[in-house]
């Protein structure tokens, strides 16, 4: 059955608790082609004992991509659709495109860590005025489940991915959101392999043809190394043994080390909550009390974002290198009704988009606010904090801290 905007409102208004999408897959290259997860501190793999839904059976899981992670996929997709012209999203831009930059780009509040609220949009003007102290950027100040209206017509998205302003004028106690929707990809009966790290050089340079040393004279038409020690340079390398390998020159031996997994299978669960969508009222003009039908229309527009955005992010599930999955069949869309009452939906990219462009028509005739693209442009001093990053990553070839 095909999910309408019809079907998506009264789910909305009736109470319905959420809905859900688990989907299954395979690894691109099939079953039991070995995965590589994300690793964490200390090269670690997140790997934990979970139930197995399909048996009941506790088995051990690997994390394929997380809650953060799928948020940011969901948001990426979005932004995309955004700019081809499919959907029109409220987006914030800040553009560092300023002549003194090495890199000019852009972040948008679909890319940025913190969404509006991220320090980047913080320490930019909007008409020439700091944006938290701009019209707009004070809709921040006093945004709250009891009034989301100024937020809803501002970033949108933050209603659904959640946001904390922790960094604005009032600190901790800053506007705070919920997530309304939660995604996570984990692969089931995870068996640990070994992979393997060698490489053989072409021009077969030797570990005796060093040491190499540092060349304290920049040239445009010399290495960063030498074979000539000049002045105090030192030998290349945190062991100052001056190995041409230091210089990436020469084989690396084959080493064996931990490395992937394989699985039975991963599963994509995707829950989009309408009881944490159904809590925001959205108050028009100067008045402290909401609309029932004023806010019935922000949360099916907001629901069908959620929608839109989960159904978006199942298109492409090359999580990394090493790491494509293939879904096992078209997902579906479980409405978690009353207790006991499921209902299934289909939903697929095309019919998403539709659904969201219906419900934001519908909120917009309701008189809730939708902006545009907001442009801001990046304070003297934010421009100048990431003039020196540049500067430093380009000297050192690398933007760690």
């Amino acid at each position: 059955m095909n999910l309408d905007f019809d079907t998506l409102r009264n789910a909305v208004a009736g109470g319905a608790a959420a809905f859900r999408c688990a989907t299954d897959y395979q690894p691109a290259g099939g079953e039991g082609d070995k995965i590589f997860p994300p690793t964490y501190k200390g090269g670690k793999y997140a790997t934990e004992e979970r139930m197995e839904p399909a048996t009941g059976e506790i088995v051990t899981c690997v994390l394929l991509d997380s809650v953060q992670s799928q948020a940011n996929r969901m948001e990426l997709a979005l932004l995309d659709s955004h700019r081809r012209g499919r959907i029109q999203l409220p987006l914030m831009t800040t553009r560092f495109d300023q002549q003194a930059l090495l890199k000019k780009f852009e972040v948008s509040s679909l890319e940025a860590p913190h969404r509006v609220a991220d320090a980047l949009f913080r320490d930019s003007l909007f008409e020439g005025t700091i944006f938290r102290k701009s019209e707009k950027g004070r809709v921040l100040d006093h945004a709250d489940v009891r009034n989301a209206t100024g937020l809803f017509g501002l970033c949108p998205t933050a209603l659904v991915f959640g946001i904390w302003d922790s960094t604005g004028p009032r600190g901790g106690l800053g506007a705070k959101f919920q997530r309304a929707i939660v995604s996570e990809i984990v692969g089931y009966r995870a068996v640990p392999g070994v992979k393997t790290g060698s490489r053989i050089d072409p021009a077969q340079i030797m570990l005796g043809a060093g040491p190499v040393y540092e060349n304290p004279v920049p040239s445009t038409d010399k290495p960063d190394w030498t074979l000539e020690q000049q002045g105090k340079a030192k030998k290349l390398g945190k062991d100052g043994k001056g190995k041409p390998s230091e210089a990436n020159h020469g084989n690396v031996t084959p080493t064996l080390s931990a490395g992937g997994f394989t699985i039975r299978r991963a599963v994509q669960t995707t829950t989009i909550s309408l009881s944490a969508v159904r809590r925001l009222r959205f108050p028009l003009g100067d008045s402290t009390i909401s609309d029932p039908q004023v806010d019935s229309s922000a949360h099916t527009l907001l629901a069908a974002l959620a929608l839109l955005a989960g159904t978006l992010a199942r298109q492409d599930v090359d999580l990394r290198s090493r790491c494509h999955l293939f879904a096992q069949s078209e997902p579906t869309w479980d409405l978690l009704d009353r207790p006991g009452s499921v209902h299934n939906y289909t939903l697929d990219a095309g019919q998403a988009v539709a659904l969201f462009n219906e419900a934001a028509e519908a909120a917009r005739a309701m008189g809730l606010p939708w902006e545009g693209e907001i442009l801001l442009t990046p304070s003297d001093e934010l421009v100048e904090l990431v003039r020196r990053s540049q500067v430093l990553a380009a000297e050192s070839g690398t933007g760690e801290d």
